[in-house]
């Protein structure tokens, strides 16, 4: 499993070099394939690729109203994470709009909702993304959180 991971990223990366600006839908669906999930924007469409759940990166690819690359982006990352509103003004839909389904639902006795969890990575730290909804599916709260399954541990 982790030689077929190992492999399919670099396989990714290469990919996304091949998909620019200005590129026609076809052309993004013959080098990267089939989405993820695909949805309407106001002004065109978003393809989503997520290498969730075991991988660390989701591409978004937008689209215009022609069918034209408007922009590609990776949007595990720090930054793109501090775009969610904990006010009340981001739902579920939102959240799946810029960042893809979940790959986790969870749930935990101390909050009463669910929580949608994200993998990712920033620089050589695996971390988590939490995003805390209540039962009416709007965010509440949301933070990052490191992942430790992976991470090296030295006993002095």
């Amino acid at each position: 499993m982790l030689r077929l991971l190992a492999t399919a990223l670099p396989l990714l990366l290469a990919a996304c070099a091949s998909v620019q600006s200005g590129m026609a839908r076809e052309e993004v669906l013959a080098a990267w394939g089939q989405p993820t999930r695909s949805l309407a924007l106001p002004d065109g469409q978003r393809l989503q690729y997520s290498q969730q759940p075991s991988g660390q990166q989701v591409f978004m690819v937008d689209l215009d109203a022609g069918g034209k690359v408007r922009q590609v982006r990776q949007v595990m990352t720090r930054s793109d994470f501090a775009r969610i509103a904990t006010d009340g003004s981001w739902t579920r839909a939102d959240v799946e709009r810029e960042f893809g389904p979940a790959p986790d639902n969870e749930r935990v006795s101390s909050w009463n909702g669910p929580i949608l969890t994200y993998r990712w990575r920033e620089g050589m730290i695996d971390l988590y993304y939490w995003v805390y909804l209540d039962p009416a599916g709007v965010v509440r709260r949301a933070h990052e959180g490191v992942d430790w399954r992976n991470m090296r541990h030295t006993i002095n």
